[in-house]
C-alpha cells in the first residue's frame, strides 16, 4: 500500500447491544477523530437491543453522513454482528469500536499511523504495555486475560501481551478475507488465530483503558472465558507445532481410552470373549476418538466425500484394532490381568492413533485456512 497517500478512511465498527446510555457518547467521541487525512466511515450494527439503542443510531445518523446503520432481527451476538460490520466496510482500514466507552477513540489514531506507513497489515491495542490512564478493576479478569494471552501465544507463536483486547485494526482486504465462525466473545482469539495463520506483520502498541464493572454494564463473563479457551485450541490445533497437537492429542486420545477400556470391561463381564470385546470395545472409542478429533483438533474438511478417505481411515482403525487386540491378548496369556492387558494395549496404540490421523486420515490441507 503506497506510503505517500494524502488522505485515508477508516471504517469503524461498532457492534451494539443495549448501550443506549453511552452509543451517543461513544459515536461522537469516534467521528471527533477525523482530521484532514483522516476521514471516518461509522457503522454501527444493532444486535437486536432490547432497549432503544436502535432509536439512538438511527437518530445519529440522520444527524452526521458519515454513519451506517444495519440491524439483525435476532440476537446473534458479537461476533455476528461484526461481521455483519466488516462485509460493509468500504474504508482503507477497518477497527472495531466497542460502544461502552471503555477505550478512547483519540488511541486509534496512533493505532492507525503502522498501517498510513505501509510497515503494519494489523495493529492491536495492549491494555498492558501502556503507560496512559487504566482504571483499577477486577484482578482475577487481569490474571484471566494474561493466561488467556499466554496460551493463544503458544498456539499462534506471536508475542502479544493482549489478545482479548477490543481494539484491533486491520487492512481491509484483511479481515474481509476471514470468515468469523465464534457470535460472542470468543471472536477475540478466532481473530488472533486466523490472522496468525495468515502471516501479516502484526504490530502491537499501549492504549489506555477506562472499564466497567458488572453493575455498569460489562457482558463478559466466566463461561466466556471458558470458551476463549476452546477457542484457542480450535482455531490453532490444526496448524500448531506437532509437540503441541500430540498435546492435545493426549486429552482426546485419553478420552477414548477411557472409554475403549470401560467398554472392554463391560463386554467382557456381560459375557463376550476377551479378543471380541477388544475389538468391539475398539471400534466403539474410535469412533469417539474421531468425533473429539475434528471438533477439537483437526480440521474437517469436504475430502470426506471422497472413498479413498474413507477407506484410509478404516483401515487405519483396522490395522491398529489388531494391534491393540493382539497386544492385549498376548500380555493377559503372559500371566496379566485384564485390565492391564488392555490399558498397555491402549497406551501403545495411543501414539499410533495421532500417527494416523495427523499424517494420513487428516492432514493439513494446504492454501487458506481461515
Amino acid at each position: 500500500m503506497p506510503q505517500d497517500k494524502e488522505s485515508w478512511r477508516l471504517s469503524v465498527v461498532i457492534p451494539c447491544y443495549n448501550e443506549e446510555q453511552t452509543l451517543a457518547t461513544c459515536v461522537q467521541r469516534v467521528l471527533a477523530i477525523a482530521n484532514p487525512t483522516l476521514a471516518i466511515e461509522l457503522i454501527i450494527v444493532d444486535d437486536a437491543s432490547s432497549d432503544s439503542s436502535l432509536a439512538v443510531a438511527h437518530a445519529l445518523q440522520q444527524q452526521y453522513a458519515q454513519i451506517i446503520v444495519l440491524h439483525h432481527d435476532q440476537n446473534q451476538g458479537k461476533g455476528a454482528a461484526l461481521q455483519t460490520g466488516f462485509r460493509r466496510a468500504t474504508g482503507d482500514f477497518v477497527a472495531i469500536q466497542d460502544a461502552d466507552l471503555e477505550y478512547d477513540p483519540k488511541d486509534l489514531l496512533r493505532l492507525v499511523e503502522p498501517m498510513q506507513q505501509g510497515v503494519a497489515d494489523v495493529v492491536l491495542g495492549s491494555r498492558f504495555i501502556s503507560h496512559s490512564p487504566h482504571r483499577v478493576l477486577y484482578f482475577w479478569h487481569s490474571v484471566g486475560n494474561r493466561l488467556l494471552t499466554l496460551l493463544s501465544n503458544m498456539f499462534t507463536d506471536l508475542n502479544l501481551t493482549d489478545m482479548e483486547t477490543c481494539y484491533k485494526l486491520f487492512r481491509r482486504e484483511v479481515i474481509q478475507q476471514i470468515e468469523i465462525q465464534e457470535k460472542r466473545f470468543g471472536v477475540e482469539p478466532e481473530l488472533v488465530a486466523k490472522l496468525a495463520h495468515m502471516r501479516l506483520r502484526i504490530y502491537e502498541m499501549g492504549i489506555s483503558y477506562h472499564g466497567r464493572t458488572y453493575q455498569e454494564g460489562k457482558k463478559i463473563g466466566l463461561k466466556d472465558g471458558f470458551r476463549a479457551l476452546y477457542c484457542i485450541v480450535r482455531y490453532n490445533a490444526h496448524q500448531a507445532p506437532v509437540a503441541l497437537q500430540f498435546l492435545v492429542y493426549l486429552f482426546i486420545g485419553g478420552t477414548a481410552a477411557l472409554a475403549n477400556l470401560l467398554l472392554f470391561l463391560l463386554f467382557l463381564f456381560s459375557g463376550v470373549p476377551l479378543l471380541a470385546s477388544a475389538l468391539l470395545a475398539f471400534f466403539l472409542a474410535a469412533g469417539v476418538n474421531y468425533f473429539l478429533s475434528i471438533w477439537i483438533l483437526f480440521r474437517h474438511q469436504a475430502r470426506w466425500r471422497s472413498w479413498l478417505e474413507w477407506s484410509l481411515y478404516l483401515l487405519s482403525v483396522s490395522l491398529i484394532s489388531l494391534f491393540d487386540a493382539g497386544i492385549t491378548q498376548w500380555l493377559f496369556q503372559s500371566g496379566f490381568s485384564a485390565t492391564y492387558a488392555k490399558s498397555s494395549a491402549i497406551v501403545a496404540s495411543l501414539f499410533l492413533n495421532f500417527a494416523a490421523r495427523r499424517y494420513l486420515v487428516f492432514p493439513e490441507p494446504t492454501g487458506k485456512s481461515w
